[in-house]
């Protein structure tokens, strides 16, 4: 990795995060590799390698710009979760030594499409007036699956599975599965339940006839509005996550969100 083109992407909203990026070019320089720092509102191609500093929002939209250009990302965690974070501030020379010395994976990550944008969590369905539950017409392959009457839908991936979806009461998926995720959010009924599907079907959300307009929402980051049938399906590009070669998916969920922990001895 010592001859490729590196970069750092920083949240300047996030505490630290210059400083800790910084850090992490006195390290690599050490290495006599040397980085680019990038404002995440200033991404731009041309890299071989992406360090981004910040919390699961910051990587979230650095993953999704560099999909389009086949770049890994690995996530140094600043924010309060860092479900998708790899390293901390903590362990940054040993995770930057890990990476120098390519003892990383890169995973592909399945991500949705919704017209022209794309999320590797997920997208949000939700009616346009606040303060009040909405009708959905659930379609897969253009055939009725059911109605809903709820606060909204979420249709998420593997890796998003673990985040609003889970919120929501749906299940966590692997994040190699080749499946999504639809989880109606606080329907008006005992009967709705959340399902997984193949993700090479196509999902399409209408109106029951009151709605007028509904909001979407792209990784929580990104919001439109319409008024037509919105259709989501598999994007083309994947996202790529930089792991490192002793990373295990459940020792994650163990770790960051307590996954199957006892209660404490009182």
């Amino acid at each position: 990795m010592k001859n490729s083109n590196f970069a750092i992407a920083c949240n300047p909203q996030i505490e630290h995060s210059l400083q800790v990026g910084l850090r992490l070019k006195s390290i690599l320089n050490r290495y006599r590799v040397s980085a680019e720092t990038l404002d995440i509102d200033n991404l731009k191609s041309g890299y071989d390698f992406i360090f981004v500093i910040g919390g699961d929002g910051t990587i979230l939209k650095t993953a999704r710009f560099y999909s389009k250009y086949l770049t890994p990302v690995f996530g140094i965690n600043l924010g309060r979760l860092g479900f998708l974070s790899q390293s901390s501030e903590a362990n940054l020379e040993k995770s930057v030594e890990q990476i120098i010395s390519g003892n990383f994976v890169v995973e592909d990550r399945v991500m949705l499409q919704y017209e022209n944008s794309i999320a590797l969590n997920d997208f949000v369905v939700k009616g346009s007036a606040a303060g009040r539950t909405s009708r959905f017409t659930l379609k897969i392959n253009n055939k009725p699956v059911c109605d809903y009457l709820a606060d909204g839908i979420i249709i998420s991936t593997p890796t998003g599975s673990t985040a609003y979806g889970l919120s929501a009461g749906g299940p966590v998926l692997f994040p190699s599965l080749n499946a999504f995720v639809i989880v109606p959010i606080c329907p008006h009924t005992l009967a709705a339940r959340p399902l997984v599907i193949p993700d090479n079907e196509i999902i399409s959300i209408s109106s029951c006839g009151c709605e007028k307009k509904y909001v979407i929402s792209a990784d929580g980051q990104e919001y439109f509005e319409t008024s037509s049938e919105i259709t989501i399906k598999k994007s083309s590009y994947y996202s790529k996550l930089a792991l490192l070669d002793n990373t295990d998916f459940y020792s994650i969920l163990r770790d960051k969100l307590h996954w199957g922990v006892s209660p404490a001895k009182i």
